[in-house]
């Protein structure tokens, strides 16, 4: 079996992603990134996140719920942190710079007081998607994996989320993201752009952007739910998966 027929099976089926996704992994692109992954693993390096969580992302948030998108850059490339969903953390890993900037503005925001953990697979089993334009890393070596042909694949993710659905709103941070997020349809959908919220720029206009009040009004003015930026505690995350996988 080919590494990119190996990869694809990360994909599951059922999210209505892999109607639009399947043929990527025919593509020359992507079986030569595939063919680099084995090889690195084969190698005995360490890459970020696991295979099975590369694309936790477009597994954790079916194309029809998709309702925001934030795209960042590619993972974490510290032990234990990255698990496939940008700027995320597992439960027990110390907040990122930049996610605690994230919960300072929407503490500014919307009075919602930053949780005890960093991990945002809540926001993604409610329609947000946070995907990173790179899906892996190699340990202790960020952008190891830029300009592999992840980028090549999640400009396709967009292109599907852009195409087919509508009224989705996409939080563009940083200059990569909003390179990202030409392909948008602003007819179709909202757009709205800001400094990135790491320590070195989000002085610059993340703090006071609002995008969080913002997305939730245009999803209701649209007839949507509007996204619950709170977290649980860590404890209640925790006991919450226990009982899933008890189930």
């Amino acid at each position: 079996m080919h590494p990119a027929e190996i990869l694809a099976r990360e994909l599951k089926p059922g999210r209505g992603w892999d109607q639009w996704l399947a043929d990527e992994f025919r593509q020359p692109y992507m079986q030569q990134l595939a063919e680099f992954l084995a090889a690195e693993e084969a190698a005995g390096k360490v890459l970020f996140p696991e295979r099975r969580h590369c694309f936790n992302a477009l597994n954790s948030t079916p194309l029809d719920r998709v309702k925001v998108v934030i795209i960042g850059q590619d993972p974490y490339h510290g032990p234990g942190q990255a698990h496939g969903l940008c700027f995320s953390v597992r439960p027990g890993v110390a907040v990122p710079p930049s996610l605690v900037n994230i919960f300072k503005e929407i503490r500014d925001d919307l009075g919602i007081e930053p949780p005890d953990h960093g991990c945002l697979q809540p926001w993604a089993e409610q329609g947000v998607l946070l995907i990173n334009a790179v899906l892996t890393v190699q340990q202790g070596n960020a952008g190891a994996h830029q300009g592999k042909g992840w980028e090549h694949f999640t400009d396709k993710v967009i292109e599907t989320i852009n195409e087919h659905r509508q009224g989705v709103v996409f939080l563009l941070w940083g200059s990569y993201a909003r390179k990202k997020g030409r392909i948008i349809d602003r007819s179709r959908h909202l757009v709205l752009e800001g400094p990135h919220p790491s320590p070195l720029s989000a002085y610059r206009g993340f703090f006071g952007c609002k995008h969080f009040s913002k997305a939730n009004q245009w999803l209701e003015q649209h007839g949507q739910e509007p996204i619950d930026w709170s977290l649980p505690s860590m404890q209640e995350l925790l006991e919450r998966y226990a009982k899933r996988s008890a189930g």
